[in-house]
């Protein structure tokens, strides 16, 4: 994350042109998709939030996904850095996929033991005693999401399995981290000189843009998960990694859910869990510790 090829525009201000680019980006995707839908399914754009969730339009409904993530977050996102430095992946950290095999197996291990953290922080948001408006407004939210998601992976097939890991896994994990990572946190980090600052402020808008009441917590620590990993590498393929891996597991236990007969929506609204999750925020931390001394240009 050097600074070579700046064009003389400062952080402060490419973190709000990347606010603006991602707002205009986000518009014409939807207007990309109210004009490719209709093409893509022969139906009217009256119904789209009831055919979304309709799994005899998952293949188009993945389009449609594909579409607002490579046009509302990976275009403004490479449209920011573009607009400060003539080396806008190198300046986002998208650096050659170098670095050791130790850092490999330490984000791999932070973010498996972070999936059981974040599991318990799921749990424990269910079990809140949040008053009745919030529990009816959160349970109508998940229940949207859940069917919306349920609709559009489908997972019929082995090889639907396939494509929906690089539709529903692989390029969301590309597109948030260029984003959220990338430029977010990266430009807010360099302009505040405070990298906690931007790796909590930028996973709580990560968290946020989410829409879950109940995911919350969980989406707020894997914010901050994949935050500081990115920090302490400085590589952002690491991170899109990271983001894989949570991206994939979770799909796979729903493919297993639907091989086994269970109905995808359902199985998503269940909350079952414990607080033992909870017990490897110390083993991360130590990992974290780890992981920072294993950049291979950390001074020694």
């Amino acid at each position: 994350m050097n600074d070579s090829g700046s064009k003389g525009i400062s952080y402060t201000a490419g973190f709000f042109m990347a606010i603006c680019f991602t707002i205009a980006g986000t518009f014409l995707a939807s207007m990309l998709s109210v004009s490719v839908w209709p093409l893509l399914t022969g139906q009217s754009m009256s119904t789209f939030s009831e055919d979304m969730r309709n799994p005899a339009f998952s293949g188009s409904a993945k389009i449609i996904q594909s579409i607002m993530a490579l046009v509302g977050f990976l275009l403004p996102a490479f449209t920011t850095a573009y607009m400060l430095n003539r080396q806008p992946g190198r300046l986002m950290g998208f650096t050659p996929a170098q670095g050791t095999v130790k850092q490999l197996g330490l984000v791999i291990g932070i973010i498996l033991l972070g999936l059981a953290v974040s599991g318990s922080l799921g749990y424990l948001s269910h079990e809140l005693p949040l008053p009745k408006s919030w529990t009816s407004y959160f349970t109508g939210l998940e229940t949207k999401y859940n069917e919306q998601v349920a609709g559009i992976i489908g997972l019929n097939s082995f090889s639907d399995y396939l494509f929906s890991l690089v539709v529903m896994a692989f390029l969301p994990a590309l597109c948030e981290e260029a984003l959220f990572r990338g430029v977010f946190q990266n430009f807010l980090s360099r302009s505040t000189k405070n990298p906690w600052l931007a790796i909590i402020v930028v996973s709580l808008i990560f968290s946020i843009v989410h829409l879950s009441g109940y995911g919350f917590l969980s989406r707020l620590f894997l914010g901050m998960v994949l935050g500081a990993i990115y920090h302490y590498t400085g590589r952002l393929w690491l991170a899109v990694l990271a983001h894989f891996i949570n991206n994939a597991i979770a799909l796979t236990v729903l493919y297993y859910y639907k091989t086994s007969g269970k109905d995808l929506a359902a199985a998503m609204n269940e909350n079952e869990g414990n607080y033992w999750g909870l017990l490897a925020i110390p083993v991360i931390i130590i990992l974290f510790g780890a992981l920072k001394k294993a950049r291979p240009d950390q001074p020694k």
